[in-house]
């Protein structure tokens, strides 16, 4: 079944109140996806430096696991959520980052990368979730946000959304694809790589590559509908914006609400019930195989 949150904001004055807004969203939407939630956040770029979020399987073992990280990498600039922790660092020392978490016993494992994006996830009750993160302080443009029933997988902290394949996009999907086996198998002799063996990463994956193959996110969604066939809505997010769409049946429910302020998707009013303004909002049913996206130009 699962739950889909989003909100990007049009009046920079609410950045501050972001992350309490969509974690009474992500909260609303429990009983869609009682097993694990997650969400992605777009905050602030710091100028030269990029964003890695780290996930340790286990909290305990964090700071031993990030002191042999800097034994192999030098001192790292990180902030901790949890089990997760946000290191800031130069584009061009990834790869190093990436080769010393493979000299690790392991416990470790990237989230997420971007110049404004972070993403955490875990098992368990999305309310939480979302309290173990702390996400009511968290401020910022846009974010998007996923409860998670696990019908065809184990429930597992890599098997919630949001999935990011490629630097400050990710994904949140309701629904299943029926052909993501034999995308994968062609993704992969393209060059993407793959984490897990859920579809939705198979979704976020091949926006990536239609992406860096020069397509707009729109048109990338606008390809996605003739090469990704099942029953789905799509939540993306990106540096700049979020995009929605869903199959041409439109088989699973979605509303959106656009004020002057923000735009809001649920995969239920409910969702959207506490969100300010929501009385005067235009609260409309997002059309089969259309594509809907909103950017920022100061992102």
């Amino acid at each position: 079944m699962c739950g889909i949150a989003g909100l990007f904001l049009k009046n920079s004055a609410l950045e501050p109140n972001l992350g309490a807004l969509v974690s009474q969203m992500i909260g609303v939407l429990s009983d869609r996806g009682p097993d694990s939630a997650g969400f992605a956040i777009y905050g602030d770029r710091r100028d030269g430096l990029v964003k890695v979020t780290l996930r340790f399987a286990e909290t305990s073992a964090a700071k031993t696991l990030l002191a042999e990280l800097e034994g192999e990498v030098g001192p790292l600039d990180c902030i901790f959520r949890d089990s997760h922790c946000v290191v800031s660092l130069p584009f061009g020392e990834i790869d190093g980052l990436k080769a010393a978490l493979g000299k690790l016993p392991g416990g470790v494992e990237i989230v997420s990368i971007g110049d404004r994006m972070e993403i955490y996830k875990e098992v368990g009750l999305p309310k939480q979730v979302t309290a173990r993160f702390k996400l009511d302080g968290m401020s910022g443009t846009h974010a998007i946000g996923h409860t998670r029933m696990a019908t065809e997988s184990a429930v597992t902290t890599r098997g919630a959304h949001p999935f990011s394949t490629g630097a400050d996009q990710c994904l949140v999907h309701n629904g299943s694809l029926s052909n993501h086996n034999a995308v994968r198998r062609e993704l992969i002799r393209e060059g993407m790589e793959f984490a897990t063996e859920n579809d939705s990463e198979v979704a976020a994956g091949y926006l990536t590559w239609r992406m860096r193959g020069g397509d707009s996110l729109k048109d990338a969604l606008a390809q996605s509908l003739r090469d990704l066939d099942g029953f789905y809505t799509f939540v993306v997010g990106t540096r700049s914006g979020f995009a929605v769409l869903r199959d041409p049946i439109a088989c699973k429910p979605a509303v959106m609400a656009e004020t002057d302020d923000y735009v809001a998707f649920g995969s239920e009013y409910r969702a959207l019930a506490a969100l300010p303004g929501i009385g005067s909002a235009r609260v409309f049913e997002p059309e089969p195989a259309v594509v809907y996206a909103w950017e920022r130009g100061d992102a």
